[in-house]
């Protein structure tokens, strides 16, 4: 059996800007890989080139897949049963140095790869040289990454549901609130609160849909690729895969090393997600304005101002609306690492983990942010209806009952049209009409005509409307397919 390594949340990372961990060594060591080399690398290039200050991120998953190799490595007999107890047992006291921030991470020792197996052969002594047997950093690095990836898709997947079941709740406080729903930031019609939210569940659904989709692509073990063309030894990678959880081996050594598709899915993926989040913060800032006026957001997520006291800010929405650039940028930034590079392992590959780390923490606080803060909002129910009983927000409705009189729809809406003229005439809303002046334009129009907002909302009662009973059907749903 494969030994389990704990990964924790895989977003609490050091950022790239942050400064170097104090255990971190810049001392020379003699490199693995320095038998060609007639002098010292340069402290500059040697400082440049390395990426351990960030690629620790991907400490506990290299352990996994260095536990699963050596695995391997024993049932193909490659090493003995006490060569591979050496070295997991090696290897799982590391993980917990590691875990305990008691590891001496040395930049002469490049990256989280080499430093983990120095430390190895320096805990089990020559046995731990063996480890490498098979294997190369590029199939290396390319299993850590896909590992790191999945974590997060799952991590991302969970706060996306608890997102959700929050939204879901909002909604059905709110399924009877009626506010004017908006085209070009105008009143248009009518719709219930609760039909608004079930629009962002609808968005955040599919994007939790995109991460499953993307995860199978992800699922992919390129362990067996070694630097590009495989190796000689008789190695399992079927056994690696099966191991370590991955549902497939990737089918040619080149690609296997080189591709970084996977990262830029999850990316362009998470950018989605986070326009949609920048979407709804847009929304928030919006409506707890005195403009607007609609929600109140609570004291904890918001910040005052050190000039004006009354200020009441939305930091939170505000942030997360300003982050979604951060991924973006992320997004970019990988298109533009990958679209020069010939097969197979480019240097170049080093710069994929910053931007990815960055993407994965800064989904992950959004998501939390707003797990938190979307049950909390408060719907000041009064001054939505009334912002909804103006801007003329049943016209729509009125043109469908001259229809449904008999009158053909284009005659129907120059009637309407005329009608609001009307009403802006005499600084009215239509709905204030009486049915005189509404007869002034159609004698189609009788004392049946209701007008009203709930009239409105209550006849769009199919599937996907936003009548009341429709939006808790919806409600209803939504519970069983996230469950």
């Amino acid at each position: 059996m494969i030994m389990r390594i704990s990964h924790g949340n895989c977003y609490n990372l050091r950022l790239p800007n942050d400064t170097p961990p104090a255990n971190l060594q810049m001392n020379d060591k003699t490199k693995l890989w320095d038998g060609r080399f007639s002098e010292a690398t340069d402290a500059f290039v040697e400082a440049f080139t390395a990426s351990v200050t960030f690629d620790q991120q991907l400490a506990s998953y290299d352990i996994e897949g260095s536990v699963a190799h050596a695995t391997m490595l024993n049932k193909v007999g490659i090493l003995t049963d006490a060569e591979v107890s050496d070295i997991t047992g090696g290897l799982a006291q590391i993980g917990e140095q590691i875990a305990s921030g008691e590891m001496a991470w040395s930049i002469s020792l490049e990256d989280v790869h080499m430093n983990i197996e120095q430390a190895l052969t320096g805990l089990i002594g020559d046995t731990g040289k063996k480890l490498h047997t098979g294997r190369s950093r590029n199939d290396q690095v390319a299993t850590d990454v896909r590992l790191y990836v999945r974590t997060a898709i799952d991590q991302i997947s969970e706060k996306i549901r608890q997102l959700q079941l929050g939204i879901l709740d909002l909604a059905q406080r709110e399924a009877d609130t009626i506010m004017p729903g908006s085209t070009h930031l105008q009143v248009a019609q009518p719709v219930t609160f609760g039909h608004h939210l079930m629009a962002w569940f609808e968005m955040i659904e599919r994007d939790c849909e995109r991460f499953q989709d993307c995860r199978k692509r992800v699922n992919v073990s390129p362990l067996g690729a070694a630097a590009l063309a495989g190796t000689t030894y008789p190695i399992d990678r079927e056994l690696t895969a099966e191991l370590l959880g991955f549902e497939q081996i990737a089918m040619n050594s080149l690609d296997a090393v080189s591709d970084r598709d996977f990262a830029i899915e999850f990316v362009a993926t998470a950018s989605i997600l986070m326009m949609h989040l920048s979407r709804w913060a847009e929304e928030i800032i919006l409506w707890s304005s005195p403009q607007f006026d609609f929600v109140d957001l609570p004291d904890r997520f918001c910040t005052g101002s050190s000039i004006m006291p009354q200020k009441k800010n939305p930091d939170v929405p505000e942030l997360v609306r300003g982050k979604s650039g951060r991924v973006f940028g992320a997004l970019t930034g990988l298109l533009t690492l990958m679209k020069g590079q010939p097969l197979a392992y480019n240097k170049d590959n080093q710069e994929d983990k910053e931007p990815l780390f960055d993407s994965v923490h800064t989904v992950m606080m959004c998501l939390t942010a707003y797990a938190d803060m979307i049950p909390a909002i408060e719907a000041k129910r009064d001054n939505m209806i009334d912002a909804a009983r103006r801007g003329h927000a049943t016209a729509t409705d009125l043109a469908d009952y001259l229809v449904n009189k008999g009158l053909p729809f284009r005659d129907a809406h120059e009637v309407v049209g005329k009608l609001v003229a009307l009403a802006i005439e005499k600084n009215t809303d239509l709905a204030q009409l009486s049915l005189t002046e509404l007869q002034k334009h159609s004698n189609l129009i009788e004392a049946d005509v209701d007008l009203s907002l709930a009239a409105s909302v209550n006849a769009r009662a199919h599937v996907g409307g936003t009548a009341p009973e429709m939006v808790r059907v919806a409600i209803t749903n939504a519970r069983k397919r996230i469950n």
